[in-house]
């Protein structure tokens, strides 16, 4: 079954209203003939479906990946501090860049005629692949044989909140939907006691984008992220009210179903069947929820380890969090971690930033890989854009937004392991080989998860809409198995 014989297709509200005409209004040979045209069991079956959408689904291939862990590190990363050693900026470092580098080039904020900053952080080579890594990433460095490097990451977005949504929406546009709302929709969910798409947030902030970067969009928004916090109840009012018992709850729950399974015959609304599910699914996480949060079932191995502090939110604890939930059948876990946004304060906050989340990413390499989970989950880690190879201000500790060069790793579900992609060019301003613009990372997780890109698609607004949407893109096949 591919996503055009998906749960909205099946109940598209035209389809149930000419179903509904023939069956309640008198006309008795219609209905007859729509029997004849869907079968009975086909008709039969619409009302289960519908109030269902989170069934699992087969797509267009067999993916190579089943679940999804998001490490996105919102403020964007400075590729020339963590990946991508350039000793040409080191040597040409105070001095002016080249006047033909910059013809036609737009910065957010600085002049861009301003001098040439080398990388403020030494590198060295590891393991096997040879790749080098900043000394900030001592932990990643342990691990840099299991993961991919993209060096040659490109975005037509150059300010935070709209080059955040396009990494997570394929579109600048607000509204919409998320690569985990697509994963989602595509493949339904193989959890039936927690959502399929779980956001956390940790850092000095929220992402700039805010929720639109976890969004539905025009999808139903059953398909929409849900944010969990790391401290107490990870959903606020999990808890029932004094005076409401289990009975009580699990009686008035049937009843809304039922009365939400009626009128989703008449109208067939998928935010009825989102109801439908949303209230299920909240009932259920009332004994999930805090038996996942409960770490004490984990090792004082796996929390070291990790750099996990019982009771302290962190992006550790985040990370931790996200291998629990792909183990209990999450489709797609987002941990955001806000802000990489170093504009000044780059020496001294970059350390805290790798100091913030270094350990728990690799750690999270170790864990799904020693448990036998990252053959089958696939792990993305960077930010919206990277960092100008000039500095920013009269000092010698900040950098501007640049979209025209970056870097992102990716790990499991399919990826190559111990290779580096692409370059970018002596001073780190514009990528040399192997361009990877953001549909081509969409098509390739797409591909992952078991989907032609061309293929996975929504009907709105007279369109066949998709997430790579219409201009060129493709898997990036260096990056496969």
């Amino acid at each position: 079954m591919n996503c055009h014989d998906s749960f909205y297709r099946t109940v598209a509200p035209t389809s149930l209203s000419r179903r509904w005409f023939l069956q309640q209004c008198g006309v008795g040979l219609g209905s007859i003939a729509l029997g004849q045209l869907l079968g009975e069991h086909a008709a039969a079956s619409l009302p289960h479906r519908a109030a269902d959408p989170l069934l699992p689904k087969q797509p267009h291939f067999e993916p190579k990946a089943k679940n999804v862990i998001f490490l996105f590190m919102a403020g964007a990363p400075s590729h020339l501090e963590l990946f991508d050693n350039k000793p040409q900026l080191t040597k040409f470092d105070g001095t002016a860049p080249p006047a033909e580098l910059l013809e036609g080039y737009r910065a957010a904020f600085i002049n861009p005629d301003s001098k040439l900053l080398g990388p403020r952080f030494k590198y060295a080579k590891h393991g096997k692949s040879g790749a080098e890594l900043s000394e900030l990433l001592p932990h990643l460095s342990e691990v840099v044989d299991d993961i991919a490097i993209v060096k040659s990451m490109v975005t037509d977005a150059f300010n935070h909140a709209p080059a955040q949504i396009l990494m997570n929406t394929g579109s600048q546009q607000f509204g919409k939907p998320s690569l985990g709302a697509w994963s989602l929709y595509g493949l339904g969910s193989e959890c039936r006691d927690l959502p399929g798409f779980v956001v956390f947030s940790s850092g000095k902030k929220g992402p700039s984008g805010g929720n639109s970067n976890w969004g539905s969009g025009f999808l139903p928004t059953v398909y929409q992220g849900v944010p969990f916090r790391s401290a107490g109840d990870p959903v606020l009012f999990l808890s029932n009210p004094p005076g409401v018992d289990d009975t009580l709850q699990r009686d008035s729950l049937d009843t809304l179903k039922q009365l939400n399974q009626m009128r989703l015959e008449v109208k067939g609304d998928p935010e009825i069947a989102t109801r439908i599910n949303s209230y299920e699914v909240a009932y259920r996480m009332q004994s999930s929820a805090p038996e996942l949060i409960d770490l004490s079932q984990e090792s004082q191995a796996t929390l070291d380890m990790y750099g996990v502090e019982p009771g302290k939110p962190s992006f550790a604890k985040n990370c931790l969090l996200a291998r629990r939930l792909v183990e209990r059948g999450v489709r797609f876990v987002e941990l955001f971690h806000e802000s990489w946004d170093q504009h000044g304060n780059l020496v001294k906050d970059l350390k805290k930033n790798c100091a913030d989340t270094d350990r728990s990413a690799a750690a999270l390499i170790k864990d799904l890989k020693q448990r036998g989970l990252l053959d089958d989950t696939l792990v993305i880690w960077g930010g919206e854009f990277g960092r100008t190879p000039m500095v920013q201000g009269d000092g010698n500790d900040g950098r501007d937004h640049h979209p025209n060069a970056f870097t992102m790793w990716l790990a499991g579900g399919g990826i190559k392991p111990g290779i580096t992609l692409g370059e970018s060019d002596d001073l780190g301003f514009n990528v040399t080989q192997d361009p990877v613009n953001v549909r081509d990372l969409h098509a390739t997780i797409l591909h992952l998860l078991g989907f032609d890109h061309s293929r996975i698609s929504f009907p709105f607004q007279g369109l066949d809409q998709r997430l790579t949407g219409v201009l060129p893109s493709g898997v990036v096949q260096k990056l496969l198995k």
